[in-house]
């Protein structure tokens, strides 16, 4: 059976970019990168990092001290207790200095030749995989390897993307995306393969208590770790913050629920038609006036009923527009 698997971009994704990373001393996990990590872990994912290191062929950086810098980036995920499966990365470029690396390659992203040969080295299933980077580079080539993809950006743009660039899902920071991938984790396995588009109130609602919930999961089996190790002999206590905690998540739902009925029900396009309609009975009452009155006022009442009808019409716009 064929492993689904997480790829990460490193640099800006897992750990600080300063710009042609060349030193072990440089390696600086990003919050939430272990974590993370550990997290997919526990769903049975392989994480796999694909990272362009152009340094190598325009002579910034060598191989071993790449390597070295691997190296370290494990130690450092290691003392959170995280891991990753592997490394890939590309160390062409068709502008470097040194001949040996001079080239172009199809495993330089937007290409997708590192995660293809990590599909095929580790009985990957791709279409169950996820790209996740801080690049439109990285989405690309997610893209092109069939993966699903997740942009991180702290901006949280979610839209201006060339087609061929378009994540599938946009977060602000790593917690996010965890989240969307654990959100479909949790859906049917038929259904893994398909992104998730919350269409409606009920669906959007769904999956916004699908992340919280399993953010209290999280935090009540830290809570429970941290409890066992203060005193073992009271895990009750552990129980009824866990408890509290889960009421209090009950009623932020409730209120969510409640939010979204009212930013569903409250439109400024009905807004707008309910006024306008107002005035068409007024313009129909004024051309009666015209018409039964002692001088009787032919053109004013067309008029009045020409106003009418455009105001009429200017109602059923706005509606079919809030619609």
């Amino acid at each position: 059976m064929s492993n689904a698997a997480i790829f990460f971009d490193r640099d800006g994704t897992l750990i600080n970019d300063p710009g042609y990373l060349n030193h072990p001393d440089q390696v600086q996990l990003l919050d939430g990168a272990a974590e993370a990590l550990k997290e997919l872990r526990g769903l049975s994912y392989k994480t796999v990092v694909v990272s362009n290191q152009s340094g190598v062929a325009r002579g910034i950086v060598t191989e071993e001290m790449l390597g070295r810098i691997h190296d370290r980036l494990r130690e450092l995920l290691a003392a959170k207790g995280a891991s990753l499966d592997k490394v890939y990365y590309c160390p062409y470029h068709p502008d470097g200095v040194i001949d040996q690396y001079r080239k172009d390659s199809d495993w330089r992203k937007p290409g997708p030749g590192m995660l293809l040969a990590a599909a095929r080295e580790m009985d990957i299933d791709l279409t169950k995989s996820w790209m996740i980077g801080d690049n439109e580079r990285d989405v690309e080539a997610g893209r092109n390897a069939g993966c699903k993809t997740i942009l991180i950006s702290p901006t949280r743009s979610e839209s201006g993307y060339p087609e061929k660039s378009r994540p599938d899902h946009v977060a602000v920071n790593m917690r996010e995306a965890i989240n969307i991938v654990k959100q479909h984790h949790r859906s049917a396995p038929e259904s893994r393969a398909v992104p998730a588009s919350p269409t409606g109130h009920d669906d959007t609602l769904a999956a916004r208590s699908v992340e919280i919930l399993s953010m209290v999961e999280e935090y009540a089996a830290q809570d429970a770790e941290k409890q066992k190790a203060e005193d073992p002999v009271k895990p009750t206590v552990s129980g009824a913050r866990t408890e509290q905690l889960l009421a209090g998540i009950l009623e932020q739902l409730r209120r969510m629920q409640k939010n979204e009925m009212f930013v569903a029900e409250f439109s400024l396009l009905r807004l707008l038609a309910g006024i306008v309609q107002v005035f068409v009975p007024f313009c129909l009452l004024l051309a009666l006036w015209f018409l039964m009155g002692s001088n009787r006022q032919d053109n004013s009442a067309l008029l009045a009923l020409g106003f009418g009808a455009v105001l009429q019409m200017m109602a059923l716009t706005f509606y079919m527009m809030h619609r």
